[in-house]
């Protein structure tokens, strides 16, 4: 048995955090945050917050900045404000923080999925310390004079075109080729998972699949560029246990590559318990893919080995 609630957290004036709690019977073992990824929700992760509340974790989602019921009410949806990186990555350590409250002494971890890991690890960086572990999803590391190009062509769309305008430019630049290695792809958004339910899914979803702001890219670039420097990489615990994990035929992690790198780049920091852990034949979504009942297994088995 679980129980889960809804409540709000306002972290600062110009930021409130749409939140849930799952909460297992009993005393928790521990405490995992989900951060969702760019263009979705935190109502995604409900069926892998419930399974990791059955087997005794307190976990705690919210709904990013631009994304979620709240943002599209209010016109928001796809849209980060300019500086929303830092406010963003300040509202996931509000709650943690919230988390550590509600629990004290509890062993704490972090799941970041997508532009969720790059929250995360720039959470790794600008709050070292206070976690017991973190868990980084679907990530990449994009090179340096990439990520530069990026921000600046995001920096003059925005300012031409302005913070909210959607450039059809961006969103090709940045996901265009996500479906190359999949032949006569149904959907777009087919490189997200395997599942075609799941897919058919995220593609009815109107809080899905946003196409995201000029201001939002740019904003994005800048936590990219954020966590991509080597001097700030350093700044992390280089104890903290690290759990890498991606799908072989994962676009953003450049099948592998890219997330190979990113292993790289925090050993090159002096993360010395950080590992990888590659799917073969998975894409994006690991919690949603066709094998989840293995990943979801294999998330609680790591969280539990470092309780």
């Amino acid at each position: 048995m679980m129980d889960m609630r809804e409540f709000t957290l306002d972290p600062e004036k110009s930021l409130t955090l749409t939140c849930r709690e799952y909460r297992p019977e009993g005393d928790p073992v521990g405490i995992l945050q989900v951060i969702h990824g760019l263009g979705e929700h935190q109502g995604r992760y409900v069926s892998f917050a419930r399974f990791l509340a059955e087997n005794g974790f307190a976990v705690y989602t919210s709904d990013l900045p631009g994304h979620g019921p709240a943002a599209a009410e209010t016109g928001s949806l796809g849209r980060f404000p300019r500086g929303g990186w830092l406010q963003a990555a300040e509202g996931q350590h509000a709650l943690l923080e919230r988390a550590k409250e509600l629990w004290p002494g509890k062993p704490v971890f972090l799941f970041g999925h997508s532009m969720g890991s790059f929250l995360a690890r720039s959470c790794l960086i600008l709050w070292p310390g206070g976690l017991q572990g973190c868990i980084l999803c679907g990530t990449g590391h994009l090179a340096r004079p990439l990520v530069a190009a990026g921000s600046a062509a995001a920096e003059v769309t925005a300012k031409l075109r302005g913070e909210d305008n959607v450039s059809e430019f961006l969103r090709k630049m940045a996901f265009g080729s996500y479906n190359q290695r999949i032949p006569e792809a149904a959907s777009p958004n087919a490189w997200i998972c395997r599942d075609e339910a799941v897919v058919a899914a995220y593609d009815a979803d109107p809080l899905c699949g946003l196409t995201p702001s000029s201001g939002l890219i740019r904003e994005m670039m800048r936590g990219i560029r954020l966590i991509t420097d080597p001097a700030k990489q350093k700044r992390m615990d280089p104890e903290l246990p690290v759990l890498f994990i991606s799908g072989e035929e994962d676009p953003v992690g450049e099948y592998g590559a890219g997330v190979r790198r990113a292993l790289e780049s925090f050993r090159k920091a002096g993360m010395k318990r950080a590992e990888l852990r590659l799917y073969p034949g998975d894409r994006h979504e690991l919690i949603n893919e066709l094998d989840r009942d293995a990943v979801w297994g294999d998330i609680l088995a790591w969280l539990k080995a470092h309780e």
